[in-house]
């Protein structure tokens, strides 16, 4: 009788967590940015530098989360079509930080 290995066939579950208030939250934090942006504009130019910090930030955070989602088992054809790239493209942008 021949037997499969069970590790070469089986297909891991994702752990999936439940999505809390995700719009909610990213709104919030795109009317911070908003009002940020304003107050530079109403002449805080010292705060200039502080809001170019966040798209630094904002990259950073984008790195980590597909990483993680990687972790989690999403392809790169998942990750990219959440993106609106391809998944060639997202390897390429995120692949080397894993």
């Amino acid at each position: 009788m021949f037997t499969v290995k069970a590790s070469l066939t089986h297909t891991p579950r994702r752990k999936r967590r439940d999505v809390v208030e995700n719009d909610e939250f990213a709104a919030f934090a795109r009317r911070i940015i908003r009002a940020h942006g304003r107050r530079v504009a109403a002449g805080d130019v010292e705060a200039l530098r502080d809001l170019t910090a966040l798209s630094a930030a904002i990259d950073d955070a984008i790195g980590q989360a597909v990483i993680g989602l990687r972790g989690f088992g999403y392809s790169w054809a998942e990750i990219g079509a959440r993106l609106g790239i391809s998944k060639q493209a997202a390897q390429q942008r995120w692949g080397g930080q894993q």
